[in-house]
């Protein structure tokens, strides 16, 4: 629209140079300064016809404040929502807030869920409809110290192995499934708190965390054999990804009935995941600038623990071969197969049967890629390559 309003001015620009010429005008001067301010004046008038008042939208967080969450927090602080006409509120997560659901009930327009969370969901009643597929690899792992020797799930038979419930376990089970162990009876689960403490008091022999999180918590920690930080060196890390049974995780879902009965909607839905996913790429570009950001937004995580999560999200995310957001069909059935066949304590599994077809769509997503592609953005990232990061004790 603003490209529109440019040309139509440049038109009359031509238009008012032919009138100097045959006039006798010879100021050129004069007529570029005419010119830039008739560019000015069409680009701000194009602005103002774009966008009179924003469309009010609420995002549903899945956890509280942090570098997880960093490229929609870009979005907002950059502009990039105002840009498609959006104003947008990011409504922090909790230990008891179940984002899906809050989006089911209406109370938001999109949320960030796990794919196997909001699939156990939508199988119980939720309209919700996978948009964009922001994390394209699992970062979960399980962190163990070296003289466990637990370098794979088939040596958690006999081992206290930690999980921290509210359905970030299911990859842990379809781990112990795979390895052909019974949670119930082969392993000893350990009810994990969202911190290492377990691990690092002996509680727990391998311990579940995020790559962006937990696992910066104990590089962080102080050895107390040596007085200095614990090294990479002093644990075996299984990942769930290397493993074979890794879940899709954070994706933003709206709501199905919305999408298909009310096209403004559709149009916003398409808009917000584009400028999410500008924000993602200037997260991606811009480490330390999104590392600040979340700080601002106030996360009481400090400042090389933050670095180091920025960096390692976009671990997951970078490269996206097809473009940032798109739903691998692959990566989904993946997800959806575990969650059908994997056995929790009580012999049952996330899903009883396979999601239907509506569960996920990419057209909202390629909308939304090109916008970007309009805009320049690059939406690959296929020079993508990670910064290099050092933890301070306790992540200051």
């Amino acid at each position: 629209m603003k490209k529109r309003s440019v040309r139509v001015a440049f038109a009359g620009i031509a238009a008012l140079s032919l009138l100097v010429a045959a006039c006798g005008g010879s100021d050129d001067e004069a007529a570029d300064d005419v010119a830039e301010e008739t560019v000015e004046e069409s680009t701000d008038e194009a602005a103002a016809d774009t966008c009179t008042t924003p469309t009010p939208v609420k995002l549903q967080l899945q956890w509280f404040i942090q570098a997880q969450f960093a490229g929609f927090f870009a979005a907002q602080d950059q502009g990039f929502y105002a840009d498609q006409c959006l104003d947008v509120t990011i409504v922090e997560g909790g230990v008891d807030i179940v984002p899906q659901t809050e989006l089911a009930n209406g109370n938001v327009d999109f949320a960030i869920s796990w794919v196997s969370k909001a699939l156990a969901s939508r199988e119980a009643g939720a309209d919700i409809v996978n948009i964009a597929q922001v994390f394209q690899r699992s970062g979960t792992l399980q962190v163990s110290f070296k003289d466990k020797n637990i370098t794979s799930p088939e040596d958690f038979a006999g081992k206290k192995i930690g999980n921290w419930g509210f359905g970030n376990e299911f990859e842990i089970f379809a781990a112990l499934t795979k390895a052909g162990l019974d949670p119930a009876a082969d392993v000893t689960l350990v009810q994990q708190q969202f911190d290492m403490v377990g691990l690092l008091s002996g509680d727990i022999d391998a311990a579940e965390a995020m790559t962006y999180n937990e696992y910066a918590q104990v590089l962080e920690a102080v050895n107390p054999a040596t007085g200095a930080l614990y090294t990479a060196d002093d644990f075996n890390v299984v990942s769930y990804e290397e493993a074979g049974v890794g879940m899709l995780q954070d994706a933003i879902w709206a709501s199905g009935e919305r999408l298909a009965s009310d096209a403004a909607y559709a149009d916003t839905a398409a808009k917000f995941v584009a400028a999410s996913l500008q924000g993602w790429a200037y997260c991606r570009d811009n480490v330390e600038a999104c590392r600040d950001i979340v700080l601002a937004k106030g996360s009481k995580l400090g400042a090389s623990h933050q670095l180091w999560q920025m960096n390692e999200v976009n671990k997951l995310i970078w490269p996206a071969s097809s473009g940032v957001g798109y739903i691998d069909e692959a990566a989904w059935n993946r997800t959806a197969t575990l969650s059908q066949e994997t056995k929790n304590l009580e012999g049952g599994t996330v899903l009883t049967a396979a999601p239907d077809a509506g569960a996920y769509t990419n057209d909202i997503v390629t909308k939304a890629l090109d916008i970007l592609a309009g805009l320049g953005v690059d939406t690959s990232g296929s020079s993508y390559a990670p910064i290099d990061v050092t933890l301070n004790e306790g992540g200051n």
